[in-house]
């Protein structure tokens, strides 16, 4: 059972792709159409120094990753079982699923690139030796409930975002012990609620696009299981303002290759090996009674909605937001349950925030709102 995984932002180095511009001129000069630049020059030299800025590292490491991807497919012949991106890298693994051409795909990365580039005075933060339960304890223990946990990307290491002043703040509370606490080199609070007005500015502009079902189960960090192909704008619009769940994704597929009897195989596709090494680690620290219980829990069945491994009824989100869309069209008058205002309808369609809550933005209150605090007038 073989997974190809992309890598995302932070992979990125001068030089990367050495040798792919050359082996594919017809997609580099594809490239160079649509960015307006010079990938290659890019990638092999970064005179301008750009390659670090995020609106131009989202575009060259989709470029570096779906040459790699073509390169492997040419040398093998054949196509994996899984595929599984990390954040910008699911990008490559929806390519390689045939959901998107490449061109389409570098258009819908350079528009992510520059809407996140836009959000400023943001920081990350990893935090290494210590668990999604020590940290949410910490940061409520201690009311700091504007930073939010960005990325799981493996039982022991937990990405932290949020505004720049208050990622400072709590790095004293990630010292102590065996705790270590490493400032990122990010210019946004990505994967987080301060992503939120360029999650719906992604998804309006994903409207423009057509999408197919994925030929080969792609695996999201939002939900950490296969994507439904009736779930695939909002599930990849989601993404910028939701956590990455790469420790989950790879602890689903660990079960699925226990339950099939078979051994599960990574192979990262890209530039670096970051993926490579945080699967290594999350093998290391992922007992196998939790894999049973995953198995138990719904791998057998249907991969999409299977239950997911933390306590977030994601299928009962998704549930709603189809019902919601089918009965309450945008314009939709609603009164809410905690606030007292008589001017609230609803500006979008229902969506999936945080890869478990079911919400709308609301005209009248400019922010989104849970759909089950809400009554339809």
């Amino acid at each position: 059972m073989k997974t190809y995984m992309f890598p995302g932002q932070g992979s990125q180095s001068t030089e990367m792709g050495a040798g792919l511009f050359d082996r594919y001129p017809d997609l580099t000069a594809t490239a160079d159409r649509i960015l307006g630049y010079s990938i290659k020059e890019l990638c092999m030299e970064d005179p301008r120094d750009e390659l670090g800025k995020t609106q131009f590292t989202q575009p060259a490491l989709y470029v570096v990753n779906a040459l790699s991807y073509y390169k492997r497919l040419e040398e093998t012949g054949q196509a994996p079982d899984f595929l599984a991106g990390h954040s910008l890298g699911e990008f490559n693994a929806l390519l390689a699923a045939e959901c998107f051409d490449f061109e389409t795909g570098l258009k819908l990365v350079q528009k992510r690139g520059e809407l996140m580039a836009q959000v400023s005075n943001g920081a990350m933060a990893a935090v290494l030796n210590a668990s999604k339960d020590d940290i949410e304890g910490i940061l409520k223990a201690n009311g700091l409930n504007q930073v939010y946990l960005a990325n799981y990307n493996t039982p022991s290491q937990i990405v932290l975002s949020g505004l720049s002043e208050e990622i400072a703040a709590v790095q004293k509370f990630f010292q102590t012990g065996k705790m270590r606490y490493y400032p990122l080199a990010t210019s946004g609070a990505f994967h987080s609620a301060f992503m939120q007005d360029a999650m719906e500015k992604f998804r309006d502009f994903l409207k423009e696009f057509t999408f197919a079902a994925p030929k080969i189960p792609v695996i999201a960090n939002v939900t950490a299981r296969p994507y439904r192909a009736d779930a695939l704008l909002d599930t990849l619009s989601a993404q910028i303002a939701s956590t990455v769940r790469w420790s989950e994704s790879i602890q689903y597929l660990l079960a699925m290759g226990l339950e099939r009897g078979e051994v599960p195989v990574f192979e990262e596709l890209g530039h670096g090996d970051v993926l490579t090494k945080l699967v290594m680690t999350i093998k290391l620290q992922t007992p196998e009674a939790l894999l049973n219980e995953l198995i138990k829990t719904g791998l057998s069945g249907e991969a999409a909605s299977a239950p997911l491994p933390a306590p977030i009824k994601l299928n009962d989100a998704q549930e709603k937001i189809a019902l919601w869309k089918k009965m309450h069209p945008i314009g939709t008058k609603v009164k809410s349950s905690l606030l007292n205002l008589d001017n609230l309808e609803t500006r979008t369609d229902a969506v999936l925030l945080f890869g478990h809550r079911a919400a709308v933005y609301l005209k009248g209150y400019n922010g989104y709102f849970a759909l089950d605090e809400l009554t339809p007038m």
